[in-house]
């Protein structure tokens, strides 16, 4: 404060005198609360401590939340529709890190980092699949153009005889439909033209390469994923679901290998089986039947059909033992395979694995078959030891 030429105190300007009326006590108001905000901070709290909290009772902020509730949920419900087909990759992609990951930390567990395992892994996939598709490629394109080529020729065949087929062929006019499918004419052409299969073919190849980059990030933070996801648990329910969650990881990664080795074993054997009975496409059908045969209780029913049906082509005799053998494999898989691969990883009952895996292959189509298993498993062990123990009590 400065004093005037007559001694007396100079006084601050009223704050009616100028345009800056209010100005000054809003800026020391400010200032102060700099010099608070300045004081409070700390080594251990940066940012002070919190505020009270809102009146949660409050009309109008229950009111507030509700609605805001709403409209959260409606974008969340628009949002996730939008984002379906990245969404099915991205689980996708997490399904198989889930599914690669014990392979991984058995070893990291011999001394190998992390990312060495990882790397181990993704190359040994990749050569694994790069060769197969080097040596299928080329005969299966071989076999799949003679089998185009030559099935309105088994058509017309069939159609020849008083059989059902011929009946129903007669009645809708089925060998010229398929000829009009086949050949790009029609309004809903299953070629759909060059430009249709070109766009078919690019967005396969990213779906592709977009699964198997987010599967090598997930399976390398894999160990963070599960710690970041711990740590939205409350404390005191950490550990008994880091045990819970532990355990249906495991159940999931024995699914997806031992679910991929019984594949692979289902189309060796119906290639040998086809060769020896001298049945035409064998390579064709066998990786038909071992993609099929990813998906439970149903593929293997599909790929058996189909396989028979071909080898009706070559002899009733022929078609009834690839029936016999359908069958016998499907008894050896259910019973000798499964058990001894997968073990008790998978502990679901048959009508549960069924109606799983259609309400599965409904929702999401062949990934979402592909996933039931796993999913209804963890589902029965949550119901087990969460769902059933407090009901028990109450």
């Amino acid at each position: 404060m400065s004093a005037s030429p007559g001694g007396t105190p100079a006084t601050k300007p009223s704050a009616a005198t100028g345009p800056d009326h209010g100005a000054a006590p809003a800026e020391g108001s400010v200032e102060r609360a700099v010099e608070t905000a300045a004081a409070t901070s700390s080594q251990d709290r940066p940012f002070g401590r919190p505020g009270q909290p809102f009146n949660r009772r409050s009309p109008f902020f229950i009111g507030m939340m509700a609605a805001a509730g709403v409209a959260v949920t409606y974008g969340l419900i628009l949002l996730l529709s939008a984002a379906s087909d990245v969404l099915v990759l991205i689980g996708l992609a997490l399904f198989l890190a889930i599914g690669l990951d014990p392979a991984v930390s058995r070893l990291t567990r011999r001394g190998l980092p992390r990312w060495a395992a990882v790397l181990i892994m993704i190359v040994l996939l990749l050569a694994l699949v790069g060769g197969f598709l080097a040596l299928a490629i080329p005969a299966v394109m071989e076999q799949g153009t003679q089998f185009a080529n030559a099935f309105p020729g088994y058509l017309r065949g069939a159609t020849r005889s008083h059989s059902l087929i011929g009946q129903l062929s007669g009645r809708f006019d089925l060998e010229a439909n398929f000829a009009r499918l086949t050949s790009g004419k029609s309004e809903f052409s299953m070629v759909g033209g060059l430009l249709g299969a070109g766009k078919v073919v690019l967005s396969a190849a990213g779906s592709t390469l977009i699964v198997l980059v987010l599967t090598i990030y997930f399976l390398a933070g894999m160990p963070r994923i599960k710690a970041t996801v711990y740590r939205c648990v409350p404390n005191s329910r950490r550990p008994r679901v880091i045990l819970i969650s532990d355990d249906i990881l495991t159940k999931v990664g024995h699914f997806v290998l031992g679910n991929l080795l019984i594949s692979l074993i289902a189309g060796a054997a119906t290639f040998v089986w086809l060769e020896v009975v001298q049945v035409p496409y064998a390579l064709l059908l066998a990786l038909f039947v071992a993609i099929m045969d990813l998906v439970p209780v149903v593929g293997s029913v599909i790929g058996g059909v189909v396989i028979s049906l071909v080898a009706l082509t070559v002899s009733l005799p022929i078609a009834l033992g690839t029936v016999a053998f359908a069958l016998v494999y499907r008894a050896v898989e259910d019973y000798l395979l499964v058990p001894r691969i997968m073990g008790k990883a998978v502990e679901v009952p048959g009508v549960v694995t069924l109606i799983a895996v259609t309400v599965g292959a409904t929702l999401l189509g062949m990934i979402g078959a592909l996933i039931a298993i796993p999913v209804a498993a963890a589902l029965r062990l949550l119901l087990h030891e969460v769902a059933f123990p407090r009901l028990d009590r109450s």
